[in-house]
């Protein structure tokens, strides 16, 4: 076993360990924060059928996104998109599932990757309302992001690796049986800025994924009229009674 491997080995747990604590935490945090205000935006659904499609159309479509500004919407959306295929697409490397073979002219879903990418940070330097509110940080998630997806691209269409020995070292990462790690340097650095990406994003603005689900203007249920909102922490409050 090479040394490189045990290293990557070893940078995978941590990241993966990182990465799942680290989203538990933010949402416990996220669903023990108190709501005291009914603020949906309207208009909103006045049933929870309403709230569930509402959420729906935001998560799947960008609702919200699309009425603000179009531009950022496409640019959102087809990175998220394709995001989303690659995903599906590098499942092969974790299962054994032969049907994902199949999947791999998803591949094309790299260069819209990086185009959504592209928009997303030439509007940070573009439009001057969102440049003078950007920080460093926003600039350098976009270029993370770009640079994974560049060097997948690269791997695909350029400098090729083997593919069935990284499918053995990841499916020995899963089963505890570490097999040896290809030393192209073009996948090293493909891993190694996945790592970084799985370390960093419990401390990001990429929460905003299982953030949405948390937000009062888009969960909450437009019925002040006809219940009162009351938070769980200010229930107490009222039932006590009145301090002279």
């Amino acid at each position: 076993m090479s040394l490189l491997t045990v290293v990557y080995a070893v940078l995978f747990y941590v990241a993966t360990l990182i990465f799942v604590a680290g989203i538990a935490h933010k949402v416990w945090q996220y669903a023990r924060t108190p709501a005291p205000l009914k603020i949906p935006t309207t208009p909103a659904p006045t049933t929870k059928g309403g709230v569930v499609l509402r959420m729906f159309r935001e998560v799947v479509f960008f609702e919200s996104l699309f009425k603000g500004t179009k531009w950022t919407w496409l640019f959102g959306w087809l990175f998220h998109l394709a995001l989303l295929l690659e995903f599906i697409r590098h499942l092969r490397y974790v299962t054994f599932w032969n049907g994902f073979a199949y999947l791999q002219p998803l591949a094309y879903a790299g260069f819209i990757m990086l185009l959504g990418l592209g928009g997303l940070l030439a509007r940070r330097f573009l439009v001057d309302r969102v440049r003078y509110i950007s920080a460093p940080s926003d600039h350098l998630m976009l270029v993370l992001l770009m640079a994974i997806a560049g060097s997948g691209l690269l791997m695909t269409y350029v400098e090729h690796t083997d593919i069935v020995a990284l499918k053995a070292f990841m499916l020995g990462l899963l089963y505890f049986d570490w097999q040896p790690l290809p030393t192209d340097g073009l996948l090293l650095v493909h891993l190694g800025l996945v790592v970084l990406l799985m370390m960093i994003f419990p401390f990001s603005k990429l929460l905003h994924a299982p953030g949405v689900f948390f937000s009062p203007s888009r969960n909450q249920v437009d019925n002040p009229r006809e219940r009162r909102h009351v938070a769980s922490w200010a229930r107490g409050l009222e039932s006590s009674p009145t301090q002279s």
